[in-house]
């Protein structure tokens, strides 16, 4: 743990002064080394028109439900319509075999339990008879998606597809772009402080040098 040093210049010397500077050095150093991942990557956009996964999934395809699989098909029915309501089910691209873990939740980017609801936007049993249409928002491999589909009550599949996700994509590139110039101050901070503490070292050095120079001058005055 880093710990904050308060004082004034004239109470301490300097080698003190030169051993905070040093652990703070050392703090720094795993804090900057510490620095989490970004959750998206630089070009969403790109990514999402250039990337073959994402070309695949963009079409329209065959999706399904994988919960339970070794559960009798009318135990699984209840509980996918169960999961959907709860705003949650795992659904696959039958073509790619690429498996989802989707949240079926309006405010999905909140922190906040109770601002992540399952809402008709996101859960949809009216629209049509025995089916159900879902959407749900999410980062993938870097890019911001949403999944929009529908289910078949009885079978357990239907046809889904992904899509970019503009708009939290622009929140998200705004927060990427904090994150990493919060980095390069820290970096920046971090290489001050570094110069610093080798400016210290070199005067500390220069000091020491002239003592003993001084000691050697009075050792041999008194031998002569």
């Amino acid at each position: 743990m880093c710990s904050i040093v308060v004082f004034s210049m004239n109470e301490v010397d300097s080698e003190s002064m030169l051993s905070v500077l040093t652990n703070t050095l050392s703090c720094e150093v795993g804090i900057i080394t510490q620095r989490k991942m970004p959750r998206v990557v630089p070009d969403q956009r790109s990514t999402f028109d250039n990337d073959e996964l994402f070309r695949r999934l963009s079409r329209e395809c065959e999706v399904k439900y994988t919960g339970f699989r070794d559960r009798p098909l009318e135990e699984r029915q209840l509980r996918f319509q169960t999961e959907c309501r709860e705003g949650h089910a795992d659904i696959a691209f039958v073509a790619t075999g690429t498996n989802l873990q989707l949240n079926f939740e309006s405010n999905a980017w909140s922190d906040k339990d109770e601002d992540r609801i399952p809402t008709r936007e996101y859960v949809d049993f009216e629209r049509e008879p025995g089916k159900v249409h879902l959407k749900s928002q999410f980062i993938m491999n870097g890019v911001c998606v949403i999944w929009r589909g529908w289910i078949d009550l009885h079978r357990l599949d239907g046809i889904g597809c992904i899509e970019f996700d503009s708009e939290r994509a622009e929140v998200e590139d705004q927060l990427y772009r904090q994150q990493i110039e919060q980095y390069n101050q820290r970096l920046r901070e971090f290489e001050e402080r570094h110069r610093q503490y080798q400016e210290q070292q070199e005067r500390r050095s220069h000091d020491e040098q002239e003592v003993i120079d001084a000691l050697l001058c009075i050792s041999e005055d008194r031998k002569s």
